[in-house]
This record gives C-alpha cells, structure tokens and sequence, in this order.
C-alpha cells in the first residue's frame, strides 16, 4: 500500500485560522483526514503542518508522522516539498496519496481506487466527472520532479499538466472534490450527506 501525505500547514485566511483544527460535526479536519487514509490502507502516514504546528500535533495519532514545514506560509508547493523530503528516508514505500486537509467529501474508497493502482512509476489522480481534482497518487520515481517544480500554492499541478503518464481515476461516484475554505462553506457541508463510501 501506497503513504498515505497529508498536507495541513495552510492558516486558513479566509477559514479565520488553520483549516486543519476546524471541526466538522465535531471532528478536527486533520484528524477526520487521517483517519480516512488509515481507513483506506495507507502506510505509513505523514502530516505537513505549519500554522499551529504545535496545536495540530497534538490532535494526531502517537503512529502519525508530523513534519513542519518551516516555509509553509510560501503555500502548498512547501509543505509538498517536506512531505516528500520525510518519506524519501523510507526505503520500502513507492508510493503516496497526497490528499489535502480540507476536502472532507474525500472517502476511504477513493483514497482506495487511487492505492489499487500504486507502484514506484505511478502518476495518477483523483477526477469527478471528467475532472481532475484530488487526491494524487505520487510513484516514487516521480517524487524528486515534482519537488522541484513545487512552488507557491501550486503543488503539483505543474508536473501534472499534460504529463502523459497520468491515469486519471474517476471518484464521482464516492467522493466529493470540494474543498471548504470558508465558514459559509463549512456550514454547508454540515448538513450534507456524504456519498456512500461502501
């Protein structure tokens, strides 16, 4: 099984704090994100934190890795680059579902159709009816490329553009791609169901 990297340093400007330590019907996000790569098989798991850095780590797991990214406030291009810098000393793992803290419609069972498919050359994500949304499925040989076009709050998005080794892994029908960035949004997400993840 593929890492599981969640990445959850961002402060949440337009959230008013950390996206990570906002609850959904009474859960952390970063703590409902971890649980669903747990839930999904990934091992080990990492999280990127930044903003709150202390407040985040002790939400987490004593078997989840949590790695600060000190530039964090550069956006997420950072802490994708720490995350993949922690788990490049982990020999045995080739590959890794990068997923975001705040994409709570995100499922166990999209985070498994995109594992079925790990090895180390492996450059896959996430679509929802045609479009390319998140998680990202990372092969190891793709880890030092994508660390080196990571920059601003871009991420990956680079590399993935129109890179034709990427599988695209249709999730509609058990996940959800929205990410929550603001009250409102959260509010809204409170009181929606999420897809059936059996």
């Amino acid at each position: 099984m593929p890492a599981g990297l969640l990445l959850a340093a961002g402060a949440g400007r337009r959230m008013g704090g950390p996206k990570a330590l906002v609850r959904l019907d009474g859960e952390p996000l970063v703590l409902r994100a971890v649980e669903v790569l747990r839930a999904a098989g990934c091992t080990p798991l990492v999280v990127v934190v930044g903003a709150a850095a202390d407040e985040v780590r002790l939400l987490l797991p004593a078997d989840v890795t949590a790695v600060e990214a000190v530039d964090w406030a550069e956006g997420m291009g950072a802490s994708l680059r720490a995350g993949l810098a922690t788990l490049q000393e982990e020999p045995d793992v080739d590959a890794a579902v990068v997923h975001l803290v705040d994409l709570p419609g995100v499922t166990a069972a999209a985070i498994g159709r995109l594992s079925a498919l790990a090895g180390p050359d492996v450059l896959a994500r996430a679509s929802y009816a045609g479009r390319a949304g998140h998680p990202v499925l990372l092969g190891r040989s793709h880890w030092a490329p994508v660390a080196l076009s990571a920059t601003g709050d871009a991420g990956a998005r680079g590399y993935l553009a129109g890179n034709p080794a990427l599988t695209l892994v249709e999730c509609g029908d058990v996940a959800e791609p929205d990410d929550v960035d603001t009250p409102e949004q959260l509010a809204r997400r409170t009181s929606s169901p999420l897809p059936d993840a059996t």
